[in-house]
Order: structure tokens, then sequence, then C-alpha cells
């Protein structure tokens, strides 16, 4: 438990990190996976190069001292990142190596500034945070393995179909190799899939949102963009990949609220699966952009969903007949409904900001981050 000594040192310590934040971070990944190399699998190697996943963890650690009076401020953040953390299958002895670097790497980027007091405070700041990590996932991993068909960590599935939507979107039916059961799954769930990329020497997990499951196999829908998911374009028909259980907070808002859909590019995967899920008696509108109509994925489950229901609608912007703005989203704004958003950071964001613009409050807004950080 923090004393108020230590608590007072934490506070003090947020200028530095919002000066100096993403220096630190970068310096701490750099050290971690130069003395644990082997981390290097369990980590996006792309978003270390890129500076993205620095950025976020900076982010991350700067609102934690902000809020070490009351950690339960950020439980919405807790359970986005242990997800994302359960489905790469971070454990909890991973933890303490992460603690190891972070407070060297504290010593070693503040310098003088790192006193003892700075030391202490933060190795128990870390510790406070770790418990309540290591809580959350472990939960989520226990009940992911008692379900019916579930399991924990990786298991190998086989390839058994690919199917071509568009010019640069694949989707994969994937089986257990164990030929045993999957565990029912919700809505805008996703998996991590695990490939070994020769280029790099190393095994990198990357996640997809699962848009179709049964008992027995499941699919998922990946546009071809960098290095895993280009690698898993190439695999063939009959090629082995590993596989975590799905996970995952997004889903579809209960209640029958009306439902305003919003997606973008392959931002259209999980909401394909709520649109499915959803009661075929709740008045849902859908807008999809994409940049010409072969490049809209899984449009035939989409157009077959809408279709089967009188008070479902769906409206299709294509960006080679201009671009996309938020005054096209105005007349799908209304008070009472539910608003469930996926795409890229930038579109995601104009849409929120044009929703909240619109006094829509923020526990009717819902939406996925395909990949680190915040909106």
């Amino acid at each position: 438990m923090l004393t108020d000594a230590q608590k007072d040192v934490i506070r003090a310590t947020v200028p530095v990190l919002a000066e100096n934040g993403v220096t630190l971070i970068s310096h701490f990944y750099n050290r971690m996976l130069t003395h644990n190399p082997e981390l290097q699998q369990v980590f996006n190697i792309t978003h270390q190069k890129t500076g993205h996943q620095a950025k976020a963890l900076a982010g991350a650690v700067l609102a934690y001292a902000q809020h070490i009076d009351n950690p339960a401020v950020l439980m919405s953040a807790v359970k986005h990142i242990g997800h994302k953390h359960a489905s790469v299958n971070i454990r909890a002895e991973h933890y303490p190596i992460v603690g190891l670097h972070l407070i060297e790497s504290i010593k070693e980027v503040l310098g003088a500034g790192a006193t003892p007091e700075v030391i202490d405070a933060w190795t128990k700041a870390y510790e406070q945070l770790a418990q309540i990590m290591i809580g959350f996932e472990a939960d989520l991993i226990q009940k992911s393995a008692l379900q019916k068909g579930g399991w924990s960590g990786w298991r190998s599935f086989v390839i058994r179909q690919k199917t071509i939507e568009t010019p640069n979107v694949t989707t994969f039916t994937l089986v257990p190799v164990d030929k045993g059961g999957i565990p029912q799954m919700v809505a805008g769930q996703y998996v991590s899939v695990k490939l070994y990329l020769p280029a790099l020497g190393l095994v990198q997990p990357r996640q997809y949102t699962v848009t179709k499951a049964t008992d027995s196999e499941l699919q998922i829908s990946v546009k071809r963009i960098g290095m895993v998911s280009s690698a898993l374009h190439d695999a063939t028909e009959g090629t082995v990949v590993e596989l975590t259980p799905p996970m995952g907070e997004f889903k579809l808002p209960e209640g029958n609220r009306p439902l305003v859909m919003i997606s973008a590019g392959i931002g259209v995967t999980p909401i394909v699966a709520m649109l499915e899920a959803a009661d075929v008696n709740r008045q849902v509108k859908v807008l999809h952009v994409c940049k010409s109509q072969e490049d809209f994925a899984l449009r035939t489950r989409v157009e077959l969903a809408v279709n089967g229901a009188a008070n479902r609608t769906l409206q299709v912007h294509t960006t080679e007949n201009g671009k996309w703005t938020a005054d096209q989203l105005a007349g799908l704004v209304r008070p009472d409904a539910d608003y469930v958003i996926c795409g890229p950071d930038g579109f995601m964001k104009t849409v929120i900001d044009t929703l909240k613009d619109h006094q829509i409050d923020d526990a009717r807004i819902h939406y996925e981050r395909f990949g680190v950080g915040s909106i």
C-alpha cells in the first residue's frame, strides 16, 4: 500500500512524465527487449519501431500518476489493456521483468532526479498497478479456460479455407487441430494469431476480430497490411497457426434502444458480427465508409442482415466519389440511440467528436481500438 508521502512523490513526478514520458518509455522498451529478447515475440515489433507502443504506455503511466489517489478511475483502461495482455498470453511472471526494467530506466533516464524517494515510491506504485493488472487478467484467463470448448494460452488451428472478400481482404476459416470445440463467442471479440516471420526471425502475434463462429470453427477477415497480415494472406490452406482464446470488451450494447453502427474500411469486421447478433426487432442504421464499392469487405453479409429486417437501413459512402465528412453523420444522430463505431483512429475521432458536439452522452458511444492507445 502506498503511503501518503509516496503518493506525494508520485504526484510530483507528473510534470516530468508529461515532458519526458515518451523518452523514458522508449528507453524502457529498448532496455527490456535487449536484456530479455524472448519478449520480442510477445510485443508488436512494428509498434516498437513506429513509437506507437511507447507513446501509448507513456500516456498510461502519466494517467496512473495523475490518479494515484484513486486508481479505480482508470478501470476502463485496465480492462482494455488487460484484454489485450490476456490475448497475447502475458502472464503474472512477466510483470517482475517489466518492473525491473521500468525502475532501472527511471534511474538511467532521470539521473540525479531519480532520488531514493522517487525510486521507492515508483517501485511501490508499480507493484500496486501490477497486482491490479495480474488479478484482472488472471480472472479473464480462468473464465476463458473454464468455458465449454475454452482454452488457455496458445492453441493450434489449421486454415481450412480462404475466401477472397476484396482485393486486399481475405476471410480465413480456422478449425482446431485437436478437433475439440470452440467456446461461445460474443460478437465483437477478437483472437490473437501468432505466425513466424522469417524476415525478422521472430514469432509475432496480431489481433483480429472474429467475424463468425460456430462450436467447431471460427472466421477472421484480415486486411493485407503489415508483416503479419501479409504472411497470413500468403499462407496456404492447410497451414497451422496458433490462436489464443477470444477476448475483448467491445460488444453489442444491451437493451432495445435504436442502434447506429458506423464503420470504415476493415472496421466493418466487428460491426457485421454485432449486426447479425442484434435482435431483428431492434432499429438499426448502418453507415459504412470505404474507398470504392469493390473495397466494401463482407458487403453481402451486411446487406443480408440489413435487408432481413424492415427497421434497418444501410448507407455506404465511397471516398472515390468525394471525401467523407462529419456532416454526413448529422442525419443519423438521435439522442435515444446507442452508437457502435470502428475504423481508423482519425475516422473514429471525427465521429466521436461529432457525436459529443450533438450532446450524445459518453455512455452511449461504444468503439473499438484496433491499435494501441486511445482516441
